[in-house]
């Protein structure tokens, strides 16, 4: 199955879930010495890799970072082809000026804000589902 691709029906079935933990952004030039297996998520820049781990991992390997945030996951499979989910939930988010870092992943969307926005923002995206 590839996923949903209908928007109103993404935004009806998103379902926001709230990964426990605090999360924060951290950059390496390589991974040596880093476990895979403590790493959430991780990109290779042109400038740097990026990884996205829970901060006491990062504390641990004495990691910098800026933010922490809290990790949101939106349930409903989104096909990679989807088209404005994205667009509408981080609309909704901004307009309340709450900034979002989003992953799509193949199942799901993940979204990273800052953790004091938390209840808010899994308010804000739990609406989607309530009004439709």
């Amino acid at each position: 199955m590839s996923g949903q691709k209908n928007l109103q029906q993404l935004l009806k079935m998103m379902k926001p879930e709230h990964n426990p933990g605090d999360y924060v952004f951290c950059k390496v030039e390589n991974l040596e010495g880093i476990n895979l297996n403590d790493i959430e998520m991780f990109f290779k820049e042109k400038e740097a890799i990026t990884l996205i781990l829970k901060k006491e991992t990062a504390d641990k390997l004495r990691l910098d970072y800026s933010v922490i945030m809290s990790w949101i996951t939106l349930t409903v499979h989104s096909s990679l082809e989807a088209v404005g989910l994205t667009a509408a939930f981080s609309k909704a988010l901004s307009e309340k000026e709450i900034s979002c870092n989003v992953v799509a992943a193949f199942y799901h969307d993940h979204i990273f804000v800052n953790k004091k926005d938390t209840a808010q923002a899994i308010q804000i995206l739990g609406l989607f589902s309530n009004s439709m």
